[in-house]
């Protein structure tokens, strides 16, 4: 008797209904089903179906593919919710319409804008799609800009960021830059400078400002620096000295426990051609509120990890 055969006559004997091959294949099928349930939810397909309604009416001219999105939101929940356990305070605050968020920036690489826009597609009541800007350098990426354009994100110019919020979206910016993301170690959830563009735009499209404290970015790789020598070399605008991606495994960030604060809307008026040192002022105010955000978080967690 050759073995195939005789697999299949033990598996007809211990299971009346099918081969023992076909059962454990099943009862994996059914434990990975059950498995993906519990990390995307119950309720992934209607979420899905929210967004997917509003942008069968709404064409996006950015080439957004509702499709593509929910791959991605698909793979995003396990870091979501099994790698870093995002815990999320605040989310209520988001006002529905349009939206611009405003976050520290840190990691190294743009996971941070991955989290918060799994929690704004996971969490929020209405789901909602997160649209960011990205650098401009992105586009000169084969592959990279294009999946970028599919999943949402556009291109960090003054004119897409308002054209996304005329559209009624919801756009996350990062006015640190990156500042944030070469910023050493040691000045971890210190906010450096942050640019204004953000705040003329609010004003010009009368949006309100939600800022957004991420905390468990910025020890996720631990950089030293930026060494700007290997930045020109590769034309890129940044090359954060990182000494843990030499290390075996180390490529991955660590699985430091990622926390988002959501604060409550900042509305601001006045012409958005003001002078510098007005629109300032106002920026002022959004970096000290997401500083006020970093450090409450802070005093309450416990643990990097936990």
């Amino acid at each position: 008797m050759d073995p195939k055969t005789a697999l299949v006559r033990i598996g007809d004997r211990g299971a009346p209904g099918g081969g023992l091959l076909s059962r454990i294949v099943h009862g994996a099928r059914h434990a990975a089903e059950e498995v993906g349930q519990r990390l995307l939810g119950p309720d992934f397909d209607d979420r899905v179906r929210v967004l997917s309604e509003r942008y069968r009416t709404v064409r996006d001219p950015f080439g957004f593919d509702p499709e593509m999105a929910r791959r991605a939101a698909a793979v995003s929940a396990f870091f979501h919710r099994v790698y870093f356990r995002t815990e999320v305070f605040g989310i209520e605050h988001v006002p529905e319409g349009r939206v611009l968020l405003v976050a520290n920036h840190s990691g190294q690489i743009p996971i941070d804008a991955a989290i918060i826009g799994a929690a704004m597609f996971f969490d929020a009541n209405p789901p909602r799609v997160m649209r960011a800007l990205v650098d401009k350098w992105t586009a000169t990426l084969p592959f990279v800009s294009a999946f970028f354009n599919r999943v949402g994100q556009v291109v960090g110019v003054p004119e897409n960021a308002r054209r996304l919020l005329e559209m009624g979206e919801l756009l996350l910016v990062f006015p640190e830059g990156t500042r944030g993301v070469v910023k050493p170690f040691s000045r971890r959830y210190q906010l450096e400078e942050f640019g204004l563009g953000f705040m003329r735009i609010a004003i010009e499209t009368a949006t309100p400002i939600v800022p957004v404290a991420v905390i468990g970015a910025e020890e996720q790789y631990v950089s030293l620096g930026n060494v700007r020598w290997a930045a020109r070399a590769l034309n890129f605008p940044v090359f954060p000295l990182v000494p843990q991606v030499f290390v075996p495994g180390g490529q991955l960030p660590l699985p430091t426990k990622y926390r988002l604060h959501f604060g409550e809307p900042m509305r601001f008026h006045g012409d958005p051609d003001d002078d510098d040192t007005i629109i300032a002022d106002k920026v002022w105010l959004v970096r000290q509120s997401i500083q006020h955000l970093l450090a409450r978080g802070l005093a309450a967690r416990r643990s990097v990890f936990f």
